[in-house]
C-alpha cells in the first residue's frame, strides 16, 4: 500500500496563514476549514504549522509532506454520516527549537495574513523571565511579541503587513488575552512606542470560540479505515461532523480575507460573541455537568449509553429544553435548534466519551455551567426547578469518598472503586464530611447538603441563603441513599 505523501499533488499556492499548534483539533479544525475555503473560494492559500513546544508531531507531519487524511463522522438529521478529506493545505511544521530561522524568517513573508492557534489553555499565560534575545521563547505570547516585532521591523512598521489573529484556546477573551501579554513583553523589552502602536492599530486579535469534537487518530480502527481509502496515513485525523466556530471581531470582520460564508462553513462572525459563548457553556458543557454524575451512579460509562438510556435520555432532555433554555435569555429558536444538535451529537457512536473523563472538577465546572442556570430559573419563574437541584445532589453523592490517594479520593460503585478527581481542597472537604459519623441518612443527608451549599468558595456565594434549595438537595441525597441512583431519577421524573 502506498503513503499518501507518495500519491498526493499540492497546487502552488501562497503562506497566508501561521499556526501555532500542530495537534489533533487545529488539523480537524482550522486546516480542514482552509482545505474547503480553498476548494470552494478564491481564498488560495496554505498553512505553515509551528510546534510550540520542543516535542510534537512535527517530524511525522513533515514525513507526510503535510498530508493527512480527516474523517468525519456523525449524525445529522437522525442519519450517520461520514465523510473522507485528504486535507492538502498544511505546507509542513517547523520546530522552533531546532530551525528558529526558519521559524522566525516566516515572519518576512508578504502574504502572511493570519494566525491560528492552539498551545491549552495554560498557553496564553505572561512568563516574566521570557527575553526577547531567547532563540525561541519558551511562552506563546513570548513567541508571538517576537515574531511580530521581526515583522514590524522588517516592513518598516507598514500597517497593511499587519496581522489577524484568531486564537483557539479555550479561555474566555482568548484574543484581548494574548494581545495584553503580547503588549506586556514588549514593554518589559523596552520596544520603540512605534512598534506598540503597530500592534494596537495594524494588528486585530480577534476573540473566538471554537466547537468541535476530535477524538484524533482512531487507532482501533486505523488499519480498517486505510484499507478502504487504499493508501497508508499515519497521521488519520477523527473527529465529530459538526463544527461551530464564533468569531468576534473589533473595527470589522475580515469575512472579505476568509471567506468562511462563501464556502459554507457554520461560522459566524460578529461584534459580541457573549450569546454563542453562553450557549455553549450553558447548552452543551451544562447538559454534560448536570447529567453525567447521576448516570455513572446508575451504572452507564459513556455519553452515548446516555442517550440510549431511556430514564437518562429523557432526565437529559427535561432538564435541557425545560430548565436550562428556560433559564436563559435570547432567540429560544437558536438556544432550542443548538440543543438539538447537541442531543444529536451525544448519540454520535463513533466518539467514545467518558463520563468519568467529563467528571474531573466537577465543582467548578457546575458552578460555571449549571448554577448560572439554576439560579436563573429561579428568577425567571420565582420557584426551583426540578433536574438542576438533583444534578447538585448527584455531584455530591458522586463525591463521596473517605481515603484520598494520589491525586484523587475514592469512590465506589458497585463494589469498584472510581477516581473522584478534583482540586485538594475539594477532596478533603468531601472526605471531612464523609468520614464524619451520622444517626440516620436523613441526618447525613441534611448535614452534608449544609456543608456543602454554604461552600462560598466553591460557588461564589452562600447557597443555602437560595429559599428552599438546601431542603430540596437534602431530601434528593436522602432518595439516592436509601432506594439509589436510578429509583431516584425515576421519583423525580414522576413528578
Amino acid at each position: 500500500m502506498q503513503a499518501i505523501q507518495e500519491i498526493t499533488t499540492r497546487p502552488n499556492r501562497p503562506i497566508k496563514a501561521i499556526q501555532f499548534g500542530e495537534g489533533n483539533f487545529l488539523r480537524a479544525f482550522i486546516d480542514w476549514q482552509i482545505d474547503i475555503l480553498n476548494e470552494k473560494t478564491d481564498f488560495n492559500g496554505d498553512v505553515i504549522m509551528v510546534q510550540p513546544l520542543e516535542r510534537g508531531m512535527g517530524d511525522m507531519i513533515n514525513a507526510q509532506n503535510g498530508f493527512y487524511t480527516t474523517v468525519l463522522r456523525g449524525i445529522e438529521n437522525g442519519k450517520e454520516i461520514e465523510d473522507y478529506r485528504k486535507i492538502t493545505s498544511v505546507r509542513g511544521c517547523i520546530n522552533a527549537y531546532t530551525d528558529y530561522e526558519n521559524y522566525i524568517s516566516q515572519a518576512d513573508n508578504p502574504d502572511l495574513r493570519f494566525v491560528f492557534s492552539n498551545t491549552t489553555e495554560a498557553g496564553i499565560a505572561y512568563d516574566p523571565s521570557v527575553k526577547l534575545e531567547d532563540k525561541p521563547q519558551k511562552s506563546f505570547p513570548g513567541k508571538v511579541a517576537a515574531f511580530l516585532y521581526r515583522r514590524f521591523k522588517t516592513f518598516g512598521g507598514d500597517a497593511s503587513k499587519g496581522l489577524i489573529f484568531i486564537p483557539c484556546e479555550l479561555i474566555d477573551k482568548n484574543g484581548d488575552t494574548l494581545k495584553k501579554y503580547v503588549l506586556q513583553h514588549a514593554e518589559a523589552w523596552g520596544l520603540e512606542k512605534e512598534f506598540i502602536d503597530w500592534v494596537n492599530n495594524a494588528c486585530d486579535f480577534c476573540n473566538s470560540l471554537v466547537d468541535r469534537i476530535v477524538p484524533g487518530y482512531p487507532r482501533a480502527e486505523a488499519e480498517k479505515i486505510q484499507e478502504k481509502l487504499g493508501y497508508k496515513d499515519n497521521l488519520l485525523d477523527a473527529a465529530e461532523s459538526f463544527l461551530f466556530w464564533a468569531i468576534e471581531y473589533k473595527a470589522k470582520s475580515h469575512e472579505d480575507e476568509l471567506p468562511t460564508g462563501k464556502a459554507g462553513l457554520n461560522v459566524v462572525w460578529t461584534d459580541d460573541m457573549t450569546f454563542f459563548r453562553t450557549r455553549k457553556v450553558r447548552i452543551l458543557n451544562g447538559a454534560h455537568t448536570m447529567s453525567v454524575l447521576a448516570a455513572y451512579q446508575t451504572g452507564l460509562n459513556t455519553v452515548e449509553e446516555c442517550m440510549h438510556s431511556p430514564l437518562i435520555s429523557s432526565f437529559m432532555k427535561r432538564g435541557l429544553f425545560d430548565e436550562i433554555i428556560e433559564s436563559m435569555d435570547g432567540d429560544k429558536t437558536l438556544l432550542t435548534s443548538y440543543a438539538g444538535d447537541v442531543l444529536e451529537r451525544f448519540q454520535n457512536p463513533y466518539i467514545v466519551h467518558l463520563l468519568l473523563s467529563i467528571s474531573l472538577n466537577s465543582t467548578s465546572k457546575f458552578k460555571t455551567r449549571d448554577l448560572p442556570s439554576l439560579l436563573g430559573y429561579i428568577e425567571k419563574k420565582k420557584c426551583l426547578p426540578k433536574v438542576l437541584p438533583f444534578s447538585l445532589a448527584a455531584l455530591i453523592s458522586f463525591y463521596e469518598g473517605t481515603e484520598i490517594e494520589a491525586d484523587y479520593l475514592k469512590g465506589m460503585r458497585n463494589g469498584e472503586v472510581y477516581q473522584i478527581k478534583d482540586s485538594m481542597d475539594v477532596l478533603k472537604k468531601f472526605q471531612e464530611l464523609y468520614s464524619a459519623s451520622y444517626s440516620s441518612v436523613k441526618e447525613k443527608s441534611e448535614k452534608i447538603a449544609n456543608a456543602v451549599l454554604s461552600m462560598d468558595a466553591w460557588w461564589g456565594q452562600d447557597l443555602t441563603k437560595v429559599d428552599g434549595l438546601e431542603k430540596v438537595i437534602a431530601e434528593d441525597l436522602e432518595s439516592i441513599w436509601t432506594e439509589g441512583m436510578e429509583k431516584a431519577i425515576t421519583k423525580l421524573m414522576e413528578k
